[in-house]
Formats: C-alpha cells, structure tokens, sequence
C-alpha cells in the first residue's frame, strides 16, 4: 500500500515466532465472540442493544449494503459517530467489505476531515446527527472540495445522502475476505502534535495484539461490563481494552455519551459497570462528585486513567473516594502501552504511570544528543515493538523527523525508568497543549490564529487547570485594538478547527519574548502569566 511503511520483515517473523501476531485479522475478534457467546449482550446504548449474534448479523448486513454502493475493496472511509451501538456495527462492516476506517472524533471540523480526505484518498464518510452541530451539512461542505469524496451515509435523518439504516436493512453477506494482517487494518487519529493531525496505521496483526493483550492485563472476563465514555473512535476506549478487547472475552460493552457525574453513575449503576477508561480531569471530577451525587459507581472495579499525567495526590483521592482499583495507563495511538498492574503496591500505582504492556516493547530513554541516560534520569521516550508503528500513512517527511534510523519511534514524551521498569512522565519534548485528554498542536493552533487580521502575532500555551489538566491560552499581540475571546473562536470556527483545539482565555501582551536565538520563548510566557 503506497505510504504505508510495513514492519521489517526480521521483526515481523520474530514476532509471529514470539506469539504476539496471530494471523488473524481485525473483525475475528467479533466472528470468534459471535460463535462462543452468541446469546449474551455484546453492545448496548441509550436506544438500543445487540447480542453478539445480531452485531455479527448487523456486521455483515451493513457489509453487503457497502460493496452494493461500491463502497469497499481498498477504499478509505472516514467514521465520524458518535458513541453508539452503530458505531460498533459500521467499524465491523468496513473491515468486513475490505474498506479502510479512518477513526475521526466527534469535536473534528472541516479543517481536520478536510486534511483526512487528502491524506487518506477516502471516498465515503459516515457521520452521525445530534444536538448543536450539522455533521452532513460539514459533509457536504466537503464535497466541494478537490478530492475523492464521493459517498455521504448518515445515520439518522439522510436527506439526500446515504441512510445508514437502510443499508443496513437487507440480508446480505460479504465474501469471505482473507486480508494480509500485516497490512493496515485502520487509520486511527494523531494528536497533531506537530501541525495537522497524522493519519497511523494499525495493522491486523499490531491491533489484534493490543486489544486482546490489553484484556488479559486488565483481567476482563465475560462477566465484565465495560463502558465506553470517552470518544470511541479514540485508542485509549477503542483497544486499551476498551471495545475491542472487552469484546475478546466476550463482555458487554456499554455506550456512555455523557461522561459528567450525574449521567455517568447512573449508567453504571443501571447497567454494573465494572470497567471503563477516563482522562484525568474527568476521574478527577467524578471521585469529587462522590461527596454530593446519590448514586456512586459501587459496581466499578477498574478505572484506567491516562491521557495525560495523573498527579499523586490525585491518585490518592480517586483510589480513596471513587474505587481503589485505578489503573494508571500511559501510551500513545502510535503503540506503546504502559500500564500498572492489578495488585501493585500503592507506592507504584499512585506515583508511576505503568510499564510496557509486551516483554518485547524496547524503550531508550536519551538526552537531547540521542544518547541513553541511566535509569532514574528524565530523557525522551524512544520506542519500537510489536504494536508500535513504522511510519506515519502518506507523512514522508514527518516519518524523517519522527522514526530513527533503525526504527525507534520518538514519542516526544520525556519519561524517566526506574529499576522495576516502571515508567514516570516528566515532561514533553513536543509543542503541545494537553487538554481535558486531548493533544492539541501549538503550532497548528498557532497558524490558524494568525489568519484573524487583528493578529499581528501569536502563541498557543498551556496553563494549569485543575479540571481541564492544561488550559489553551492564546498569546496575542493584536495590530490595533483586542478582538475578545468569543470573536477569535468565531473566526476559528468559520475557519473548521477542531473544538477542542480552540483558546479558553486570551492574554495580550505588547510583543511575545523572544530566546537568544530569536525563537518565541514559552517558558518567560507561561512564568508570566503563572507567576
């Protein structure tokens, strides 16, 4: 496939020998549930729910409906749904009709989908409805552009496009198809950390691993209920276990499409959730909302938490007032996985971010001139392995300045080991702003902010937030007078930038300081503002 860079073959072979790959290909998973597990829950949302059996029919009904529009054989498509039971049967259906998924998140706009659709040649793009945003007039916006994009299928009311729901209504069933599990099976979203966003690749072989090894660690059973409460389109709820591993051993999965207190804990209480994954202001905000809500998550035995870095003394709370089984999980859509481990010692799960999920995960920690540091010194986090990618899809140049030579992915993530193998972040190398669990491009933001024509200059900034994590602040020397905060986002919005890209407060300043090279000097701007 043109820009795809596959696994070396010596590795590729040295990890079927190890056992990671399996042959199998990615939509297995549900054809292994639906044949052990047929009767139980598999899938279930506000409206809905689908037994394995019937995700299995529903799979290949939406399939068939697929390949019948032409939609399929090698083509990219871009999944834009929100948390639902129809996500779950579109992602199986796309494999199953040999197509792509392209795992866009609900807060994308038209200058993300815009970027997708050139890097990925897609040629459809499934998108949901709902309250205070039109995802098909977007669509149709996009239709205009330069591109391939063909196909609109929406699920709720079409219009004039596809209805998902009716493609979904026959009988059908696709052939048989036998893909090469070394080939991507999805393109799964980049946080954008230096401009647009990039497109990874993740293969049959890599993402059968992370999911189902996933599980194993977390020690999910069929008695597992699991819900998905952060956007599933994101790594973290769709693999880590999240959908897919929780569907490995044959738990149900539950949709959540409001994570705040209220809505939350009565899902969990209403369904026995026992599993489920948050950013750290979230888990945050729900061990906090345990002094006041009725109702408390008392089903809930594992609470991954990862995202960003999760702060001891919030550890502690969490762990006293929400549920004792937190999991701490550091990784990146990219591969590497870290977890803590069920039974670790209070010490390790409050204060380190997890170890690498495979024996064959190989990390360097090195200095800014590439050279290994000992454990217990802080450096940027490189990483190959059996589920870490190659090569960002059709990103050249940033492969160049992303991968090394022999195949070491620089994370940008600055970490230091320690003896046990455990892992603490200590930093980033990158420009980015981590909010609310999102990676948001400094510099990306940046050039948006700069197309306002009061803009004379510009800088996106992180600012400690007790709720968000890091709060986007825009640094602005204006040309004459201040525009205000509402008007900057209006622009933003007008130009389709993502939501959650978008500045929560704006600081004047005369000029932005300057290093002694001449490059924007962050640090003095963040020690001015937090004094």
């Amino acid at each position: 496939m043109t820009g795809f860079t596959s696994f070396p073959p010596d590795r590729a072979d040295a990890y079927r020998e190890a056992g990671y790959w399996t042959g199998e290909p990615l939509d297995q998973i549900l054809r292994s549930a639906a044949a052990q597990w047929p009767d139980h829950p598999a899938v279930v949302d506000e409206r809905s729910s689908l037994t394995y059996a019937e995700l299995d029919r529903c799979a290949d009904a939406a399939a068939a409906g697929l390949l019948a529009r032409g939609i399929g054989d090698g083509q990219s498509v871009l999944v834009q749904l929100p948390n639902s039971c129809q996500f779950a049967v579109a992602l199986f259906a796309l494999l199953r009709a040999g197509a792509l998924p392209v795992m866009c998140l609900p807060g994308h706009r038209d200058a993300e989908l815009a970027h997708f659709l050139d890097v990925s040649g897609a040629t459809g793009i499934i998108v949901g409805t709902g309250p205070g945003f039109d995802y098909s007039a977007m669509a149709e916006r996009l239709l205009d552009r330069a591109n391939q994009l063909r196909h609109i299928i929406v699920d709720g009311d079409a219009g004039p496009h596809i209805s998902w729901s009716q493609l979904c209504a026959g009988d059908g069933h696709p052939p048989q198809r036998h893909p090469d599990t070394n080939t991507p099976a999805l393109l799964l979203v980049s946080g954008g950390t230096t401009g647009a966003p990039k497109l990874i690749p993740r293969t049959h072989d890599d993402y059968v691993y992370n999911a189902t090894a996933s599980a194993r660690l977390c020690q999910l059973t069929h008695s597992d209920v699991y819900l998905v409460a952060l956007p599933a389109g994101h790594n973290f709820p769709l693999a880590c276990p999240g959908l897919l591993g929780a569907m490995t051993v044959g738990a149900t999965v539950v949709f959540g499409t409001d994570p705040s207190p209220e809505a939350a804990f009565a899902t969990i209480a209403r369904h026995g959730v026992t599993a489920t994954a948050l950013v750290p202001a979230l888990a945050r905000l729900w061990a906090q909302a345990c002094a006041w809500e009725d109702q408390r998550p008392t089903s809930l035995r594992l609470l991954q938490v990862g995202g960003a870095k999760l702060a001891a003394d919030d550890a502690r709370h969490i762990r006293s007032e929400l549920t004792p089984g937190l999991q701490q999980v550091f990784g990146m859509a990219e591969g590497l996985l870290c977890y803590t481990r069920i039974g670790d010692p209070d010490e390790v799960v409050e204060h380190t971010q997890g170890k690498p999920l495979a024996e064959d995960d190989e990390v360097r920690i090195v200095d800014d001139a590439g050279i290994a540091v000992p454990d217990g010194e802080s450096g940027e986090l490189l990483v190959r392995g059996p589920y870490t990618i190659n090569g960002y899809f059709r990103a050249e140049a940033q492969n160049q300045r992303s991968f090394t030579p022999d195949g070491f992915y620089r994370s940008g993530d600055k970490v230091r080991r320690f003896a046990n193998g455990y892992l603490e972040v200590t930093g980033r190398v990158k420009d980015v702003i981590l909010r609310a669990g999102e990676t948001v491009s400094a510099l990306d933001l940046e050039s948006h902010l700069l197309t306002h024509p009061a803009v004379s200059a510009a800088a996106a900034v992180g600012l400690p937030d007790p709720y968000l994590g890091e709060k986007i602040c825009a640094v602005i020397v204006f040309r004459g007078n201040a525009v205000s905060l509402s008007d900057l986002n209006d622009h933003l919005n007008a130009r389709g930038v993502a939501v959650h890209c978008r500045p929560d407060m704006i600081a004047p300043m005369p000029a932005l300081p300057t290093t002694a090279v001449g490059k924007v000097d962050k640090r003095a701007i963040v020690a001015q503002l937090c004094p």
